[in-house]
C-alpha cells in the first residue's frame, strides 16, 4: 500500500520507518503515535528528498524540540560561517535548522543543508522570492510567489513558513486596530506591503490549494506563519493576532483534508501571565495542531539578554502545550548572531525545553537530572561535567578557580554540605575548621 505523506500513512495504518524511529525515541506505542498523527496532533516533518534526515516528532505530548534560525544577510554573507553555525547547532542537540537567508546564493546553501544535514530543515520562501527574482517587491507576481514554494519543496526542505493568515480581511482588522509596534514579522511585513501596493489578495491564501498539492507531493510540513505576532508586550493577544489565528485554524483543517502535516507559529513578545491562556486559545482554534513559538519574550527591556527572556517564556509555553521552541540568541534585535551567540541561544532553549518536559511529565525526562544528582552526591566531578548540558563551560568554570581540596569547590570548601552529610551518615566525625 502506498502513501503520500506521513499523515496519509498514519491514516492508512502504515507504520513508516520514520514513525518507528520517533516511537522509539519518545517511548510511545506505535498505535498511539499513528493515532495522534492521523488527527494532526503529532507531525514528523520529513521531505522525501531529504534522505539524510534524522526524523523527529513534534507534538505537545512528546519531548519539546528546538529550532535554530540562521542564514545570510546583505551585511553578512559568509556561507562558511553559517555552515559552522549549522554544525555546532547539530552537535549541541538542535532538532531543526531554519534557513532565513536573505542575500547571496541561497539555493546553494539550502541544497547543501538538505544533502548533508540530519536536522529538519525549514525555510521561509517569501524571503527567497525577493532574493531570487531581483526586482521590486510590487513587481513580483502571484505566480512567482507560488513558484518559489515549489522550488523549496524540490530542494528538500522539510517545513516551510507560509504567511497565509494575513489575508485582506486580517489586513483590514490590523489597520482598524493599530499597534504600538505594527507588524514585526519580516514575511508578514513583506506580504502586507505587497498587498497594499498591488491591491491583490495574499497569493499564499488565494492559492492555498496549490500549495497543499506541492506539500503533499514532497511531504513538506506547512508551518503556518504568524504575520501578526506581537512585537512588544503592549500588542500581545490583540485583535490582529487572534483574527489571524482563527484563519490559520480554518486553513489547518483544509490542509488535513489533503493529508498535509501542519504546525502553527505563535508569539512573539508576551507578558508571562498571558502565555498559558494563549496556548489554550491556540489549541482550541487550531484543533490541537503542534504549536511552534518564537520565545515568547517576556520583557522588552533586555537587548543582549533575550536568550534569557525567551527561555523564561519558552518554558511556560512548552509546559502549557507548545511543541517546538525557536531559539533566541543574545544578539536578537541587535545583529546577525555569531557562533558564540548561537551556542548561548541553543543552550538557553534546550534548558527551557527540558524544564518544560519535566513539568509536563514526559516519560524519562527527569532521568538525566537524577543522574546528575547521583554524581553530585558522590562528588564525582568528571561525571558532573559529562552530564552537564554544556560540559565545556562547566569544566572551564571549575578549572578557573581550583579549590584547596579536590572533593570540594572554591565556594564552600570544608563547609560543603554534600561532603559533610556523606561523612556524618557514614559514621565519620565532621570537624570543619580542623581539616
Amino acid at each position: 500500500m502506498e502513501y503520500t505523506t506521513q499523515m496519509d500513512a498514519a491514516r492508512k495504518g502504515i507504520f513508516t520507518p520514520e514513525m518507528a524511529k520517533v516511537a522509539e525515541k519518545e517511548h510511545l506505542e506505535p498505535k498511539k503515535l499513528m493515532a495522534l498523527m492521523a488527527e494532526g496532533k503529532v507531525i514528523i516533518p520529513c521531505n522525501k528528498v531529504h534522505t539524510c534526515i534524522e526524523p523527529n516528532g513534534l507534538g505537545s505530548m512528546l519531548k519539546t524540540k528546538i529550532n535554530v534560525n540562521l542564514g545570510t544577510s546583505r551585511d553578512l554573507t559568509d556561507l562558511n560561517m553559517e555552515l559552522e553555525k549549522v554544525n555546532h547547532a547539530v552537535e549541541m542537540g538542535a532538532e531543526a535548522i531554519m534557513d532565513l537567508s536573505s542575500f547571496g546564493d541561497t539555493q546553494k546553501f539550502r541544497r547543501k543543508l538538505t544533502h548533508e544535514c540530519p536536522a529538519m530543515i525549514g525555510t521561509v520562501p517569501i524571503y527567497d522570492a525577493v532574493v531570487y527574482y531581483h526586482k521590486a517587491l510590487g513587481k513580483i507576481t502571484a505566480r512567482e510567489w507560488i513558484d518559489i514554494v515549489r522550488m523549496h519543496a524540490e530542494d528538500g526542505v522539510d517545513f516551510m513558513t507560509i504567511h497565509c493568515g494575513i489575508n485582506k480581511e486580517t489586513a483590514k482588522k490590523f489597520k482598524r486596530n493599530r499597534r504600538l509596534m505594527n507588524i514585526v514579522s519580516r514575511g508578514g511585513s513583506i506580504i502586507f506591503a505587497w498587498m497594499e501596493m498591488t491591491g491583490e489578495e495574499n497569493p499564499f491564501f488565494q492559492y492555498f490549494d496549490e500549495i497543499l498539492d506541492i506539500c503533499r507531493e514532497y511531504d513538506v510540513t506547512l508551518s503556518l506563519g504568524d504575520a501578526c505576532r506581537p512585537g512588544c508586550l503592549q500588542d500581545a493577544t490583540d485583535a490582529s493576532q487572534i483574527e489571524e489565528l482563527i484563519t490559520l485554524g480554518e486553513l489547518t483543517k483544509h490542509a488535513w483534508e489533503k493529508d498535509v502535516q501542519v504546525m502553527i507559529e505563535g508569539p512573539g513578545h508576551m507578558p508571562l501571565n498571558q502565555i498559558a491562556a494563549n496556548m489554550e486559545i491556540q489549541k482550541t482554534l487550531c484543533h490541537g495542531a503542534p504549536f511552534y513559538v518564537l520565545g515568547p519574550i517576556v520583557t522588552d527591556i533586555a537587548p543582549g539578554y533575550d536568550h534569557i527572556t525567551s527561555a523564561i517564556g519558552g518554558t511556560v509555553a512548552a509546559m502549557n502545550g507548545a511543541s517546538f521552541l525557536c531559539y533566541v540568541t543574545p544578539a536578537e534585535h541587535l545583529r546577525l548572531p555569531d557562533v558564540d551567540d548561537v551556542k548561548e541561544g541553543i543552550i538557553a532553549a534546550r534548558i527551557a525545553a527540558h524544564a518544560a518536559d519535566i513539568a509536563k511529565g514526559v516519560p524519562h525526562a527527569m532521568d538525566w537530572d537524577n543522574e546528575m544528582a547521583v554524581a553530585r552526591k558522590k562528588l564525582d566531578w568528571n561525571a558532573m561535567f559529562d552530564l552537564a548540558i554544556d560540559p565545556e563551560k562547566a569544566r572551564r568554570y571549575r578549572e578557573s578557580s581550583r579549590p584547596e581540596k579536590e572533593d570540594t569547590c572554591s565556594m564552600c570548601g570544608n563547609f560543603c554540605a554534600v561532603k559533610n552529610m556523606n561523612r556524618i551518615l557514614d559514621g565519620e566525625i565532621v570537624s570543619i575548621f580542623d581539616e
